[in-house]
């Protein structure tokens, strides 16, 4: 039967009852469409006319009438030699022209970058982006071929790998501070799409939308992010070195025994000394006058207490007195490997090795021995 409807002057169209058909080709048998059939192009729809092998036109939505050198029931006779089959083969590829929009991304493994204030930093990103076909005829020469049924499954992998391996050289070359990224995700996702679209201009594609839904940073980031927060929301190191030793609290409450003994003493003698420095710039009650004493009676200035720099997490913290070091040991932060560091010595010495803090790590234990 489809050899005998093939006889009949055809009506070539296409109606899409799907979503994810890029490129239809005409089903006729043998591909012998005949000689003034009747080419029915909608919207959001072009037809690509491939004519004895040749690619001869592409038609934009409207009726048209084709020419081919196949004459209905005379082409198959004289077709005889050739199996009662017309050598003349013409064929209609449908091409949809609107924006799928279907299509999402994600980075499989995180994208390295160099950040000014973290340093190198990995992030992972995803999102979603819309494809549309905007030259139908390098589409078929380039992807399409000789398919019958092209679908956005079948170039949906290329898009996204193509995606990720400019999106490291997009995030790199915005210049955008890590902290910034969020505020910023709109204009990176103009620049992927121009990029992407001028990459995947000898396949007839093209990217008009690109939108990045977030982008993550591994857990450890973001808790060194969370404690730059705090420390900002503090107002200065000296008021979080109190908030750490307040956090530590309940953790010596919870642990009885010689460790949480040590470590509420600790923190009771930091929290204590600080009460102290605290209402000793309370104004007190002013004395009546008294004379200048002689200049043989006024004693020397007082020596100025040393200020300590600890190294916590890779970062340099500082500059500590003495009564806030015992503040930072009892947060944990100062233990006998820590790095210290003060004016006079040569380098940073584990603060074990520094005699002056002898008094302060007399009750921090030594590191576990290895475990078998």
């Amino acid at each position: 039967m489809d050899r005998i409807r093939g006889e009949f002057i055809d009506i070539i169209e296409w109606t899409d009852d799907g979503r994810d058909t890029i490129v239809w080709r005409f089903p006729r048998y043998g591909n012998e469409i005949k000689m003034g059939a009747r080419l029915v192009v909608r919207e959001s729809q072009v037809a690509v006319f491939v004519n004895e092998g040749r690619l001869a036109d592409v038609y934009q939505p409207g009726t048209y009438t084709l020419s081919t050198q196949n004459m209905p029931v005379l082409s198959t006779l004289k077709g005889w030699k050739h199996g009662f089959e017309s050598p003349f083969k013409a064929e209609v590829y449908f091409v949809t022209t609107r924006q799928f929009t279907d299509f999402k991304w994600g980075t499989q493994n995180p994208v390295i970058l160099r950040d000014a204030e973290f340093g190198m930093v990995r992030v992972r990103a995803f999102g979603t982006f819309a494809a549309q076909v905007v030259d139908a005829a390098a589409l078929l020469r380039e992807l399409v071929g000789t398919d019958p049924q092209f679908r956005t499954e079948e170039v949906g992998e290329h898009l996204r790998q193509l995606i990720v391996s400019k999106l490291g050289s997009a995030l790199g070359a915005s210049g955008v501070p890590l902290l910034d990224l969020a505020a910023r995700q709109d204009g990176i996702g103009q620049q992927l799409a121009q990029s992407l679209t001028q990459e995947l201009s000898a396949t007839g594609i093209a990217i008009p939308r690109f939108y990045i839904e977030n982008i993550s940073v591994p857990p450890e980031v973001e808790a060194a992010i969370d404690t730059r927060s705090r420390m900002a929301i503090t107002g200065n190191l000296d008021d979080y070195a109190k908030l750490q030793a307040a956090d530590a609290i309940p953790i010596a409450a919870a642990n009885p025994g010689t460790g949480g003994d040590a470590l509420g003493l600790g923190v009771g003698m930091a929290l204590g000394q600080r009460i102290v420095q605290s209402t000793s710039g309370a104004v007190a009650p002013q004395a009546p006058a008294q004379p200048a004493p002689a200049a043989a009676d006024v004693p020397p200035p007082l020596p100025t207490a040393p200020r300590w720099f600890i190294a916590v997490g890779g970062q340099q913290q500082g500059p500590y007195d003495e009564s806030a070091l015992a503040g930072q040991v009892a947060a944990g932060n100062l233990t006998r490997t820590t790095l210290v560091w003060r004016s006079g010595q040569a380098a940073w010495q584990p603060a074990d090795q520094v005699p002056e803090l002898a008094s302060l790590l007399a009750d921090v234990p030594p590191p576990l021995p290895p475990q078998g």
